[in-house]
């Protein structure tokens, strides 16, 4: 009977089009069913707790995946980090319940942004893994810009329209920003039950410029009513964004033989 297991990803996202498989260009999706087909000796699906786009980070992407009851997470472990690309690191293998869907089964997700508002920002070993901005940014106007986020809205516009979705609300259960170490800038979390295509970048952009006065913070709230007259401004850049973690009911992972 095959055995289904979580895996927790690391990735640089510089040179992938995003997670999910496409027509064109290289995906993570697609390194990681290669490399388990050739464990399996048969394709294999992979299912991710969220979908990244092009240039997007994670320390922390939940996978799930079957394979023939041969394989134990010690020896999947060393399988993968030996045979995956250099950009790709596995974290951590769980074996789980059958049935076990890492995105469907996700009561929670966290993102991070971060942004480099300092001259070393710039520096060819920080630009591809944060916005470059290079200007100071007023932590206490961007805090009151989260704040306004917190707790359940709909996000439809801070969503790319075309996005096939039932609905836009979120839970937004975090929203904070913090000063980063050595003065290199500031860093956003966002904890949800959900987050729609593009959502945390729009926010992003949205409230660092509510932070620069570009725009005043009360555009915040017209965007959550969706007002007609307000639009968000354009999203923060891919690199500066990271899948932290999704967080699963610890049912999933007591097994009948423990």
């Amino acid at each position: 009977m095959p055995r289904t297991f979580h895996a927790s990803l690391h990735f640089d996202g510089t040179d992938f089009v995003g997670w999910q498989r496409q027509r064109e260009g290289r995906t993570v999706q697609e390194e990681i069913e290669a490399v388990l087909a050739r464990l399996a000796g048969q394709p294999v699906r992979v299912h991710a707790a969220g979908r990244t786009d092009t240039g997007v980070h994670a320390v922390g992407m939940g996978v799930s995946f079957a394979l023939p009851d041969r394989w134990t997470p010690d020896l999947l472990d060393r399988a993968l980090n030996g045979l995956l690309p250099r950009d790709i690191f596995v974290a951590a293998i769980r074996e789980t319940r059958p049935g076990f869907h890492a995105r469907m089964a996700a009561t929670e997700r966290r993102y991070r942004y971060l942004v480099g508002t300092d001259r070393e920002a710039r520096s060819p070993f920080r630009r591809p893994f944060e916005w470059a901005l290079g200007v100071p940014l007023d932590l206490a106007r961007l805090a009151g810009a989260a704040a306004q986020i917190f707790g359940q809205h709909d996000f439809k516009a801070f969503s790319v329209r075309r996005s096939e979705r039932p609905h836009t609300r979120c839970d937004i259960r975090e929203a904070s920003w913090s000063a980063r170490p050595a003065g290199a800038g500031v860093e956003f979390t966002v904890r949800a039950d959900r987050f729609l295509h593009h959502m945390v970048r729009m926010l992003v952009g949205t409230m660092v410029d509510v932070a620069l006065e570009r725009r005043p913070a009360g555009d915040i709230d017209r965007l959550l009513v969706q007002d007609p007259k307000t639009t968000t401004s354009p999203p923060a850049p891919a690199q500066g964004l990271y899948f932290v973690t999704a967080v699963y009911p610890d049912e999933w992972f007591a097994l009948p033989s423990d």
